[in-house]
């Protein structure tokens, strides 16, 4: 996000993507990033650019992560973008007997067993990470989320943008949940990602918070509430100082200001770029219209505490669009009232209306996965309908298998025929 700093609020986007590395098979985990970027770039690398899309290693070798190389003026060139690297990775994978798989975790992987740190460049870091937190857990070797990063252009920007953030964040996983079943059977959470992750720095607490951000709305504030006492509190376990940056920070949504973004961390990966793209557009959509003052004096945003905010959160984990938000000050930050009790869903279909055929979730790139979202629920809510309440192994299979199918040919998933 710093080729033509600085950059205003939404003008450009950054988008990155998880996807695991499964047998083609078997759907089991296969640690082989390494071989994958090694195929594409003719030595072992941490990444490589393959045109628009980098591809990345992450913490785990079973995952690949794919980004935006520069900072994106439009989103809606992105599915298409997204698709083809996935296509290509595919083709790489295929002789190797594996595919990629989506959805924000793998349904029975044992991450105990199964979990690989990534040994070649930057494992300096990841070695530190798994000697305090021990990444065995599935809150972080079984994880694969989107990050939205967003730039501002000073602190004035910065406090504007971080106070939309923070209100929006606890109604994204009614939009985005997509890992409903882990260790083999539903777990019961819409969002078990997300409960995994506000659990896996549970070590140093200050390095999550209630992940919903704290309240603090400008560069300096930041940094003496949430980074400086993270660092504090890290530095016994970490001497050398490996971990003392601004990604250590892991609530749901994190400022970089060495890049001058914050990074939205609460989206869990769908079946295609399409719904990935297609919810960033409608976030960056609530977002403008909120920082823009659409239903509101946004100033009045900051006032918001991380204590309601946070509790909403643990609802949509739970219940993601089924959520019923019963709080009317809420309600009307997105220009609800005089209105009883809403559910999630239903708040974002209104804000969709709100934001009309001019958003960004209006483009023809988006708008049908916007629309199956909306109308079907989310990924997660999806995968259970089709799996059953009590699904075998095999329907579980059969419906990743379905999710494998829909990433490779771009399409959204309604079920299994």
């Amino acid at each position: 996000m710093s080729d033509e700093l600085p950059l205003h609020l939404f003008e450009a986007f950054g988008v990155e993507i998880e996807y695991m590395i499964v047998d083609a098979d078997t759907l089991d985990v296969r640690a082989i990033t390494d071989r994958v970027l090694a195929a594409v770039a003719g030595e072992i690398t941490s990444d490589v650019e393959v045109g628009a899309i980098t591809w990345s290693n992450e913490l785990a070798v079973h995952v690949i992560e794919l980004k935006t190389t520069e900072p994106a003026r439009s989103l809606a060139p992105l599915p298409a973008e997204f698709n083809d690297s996935v296509r290509r990775i595919n083709a790489v994978l295929e002789p190797l007997g594996c595919r990629l798989l989506p959805s924000a975790m793998h349904p029975w992987m044992d991450p105990h067993r199964e979990m690989v740190l990534w040994p070649h460049d930057f494992s300096v870091v990841y070695e530190a990470f798994n000697r305090i937190f021990d990444c065995r857990g599935h809150g972080w070797a079984n994880l694969q989320a989107v990050h939205l990063n967003l730039p501002f252009a000073d602190d004035a920007e910065f406090a504007r943008l971080h106070a939309a953030i923070r209100v929006v964040l606890p109604i994204l996983p009614a939009l985005a949940a997509s890992s409903p079943i882990v260790d083999g059977r539903p777990s019961g959470l819409l969002d078990t990602r997300l409960d995994v992750y506000r659990h896996n720095a549970r070590r140093i607490p200050s390095a999550t918070g209630r992940v919903i951000p704290e309240p603090v709305f400008s560069a300096a504030d930041y940094r003496s509430v949430i980074l400086d006492p993270l660092y504090a509190e890290i530095a016994p376990h970490d001497p050398e100082g490996i971990l003392q940056e601004e990604w250590l920070n892991s609530r749901g949504a994190i400022a970089r200001f060495e890049r001058n973004t914050i990074e939205v961390r609460v989206l869990d990966v769908q079946e295609c770029p399409q719904a990935d793209v297609a919810i960033c557009a409608l976030v960056a959509d609530v977002l403008e219209g909120l920082a823009g003052g659409r239903w509101g004096d946004p100033t009045l945003l900051e006032a918001w505490e991380t204590a309601p905010l946070a509790e909403l959160l643990l609802a949509t984990i739970r219940d993601a669009d089924q959520t019923v938000i019963r709080d009317a000050d809420y309600l009307r930050v997105f220009g609800v009232a005089g209105r009883g009790p809403l559910s999630a869903a239903d708040l974002w279909r209104h804000i969709a209306q709100a934001v009309g055929t001019s958003g960004r979730a209006a483009d023809p790139s988006v708008r049908p996965a916007v629309e199956t979202i909306l109308e079907r629920g989310p990924l997660a809510r999806r995968i259970l309908a089709a799996a059953g309440s009590a699904p075998p192994r095999d329907r579980i299979a059969a419906v990743y298998r379905e999710l494998c199918e829909c990433l490779a040919a771009g399409r959204m998933f309604v079920g299994l025929d």
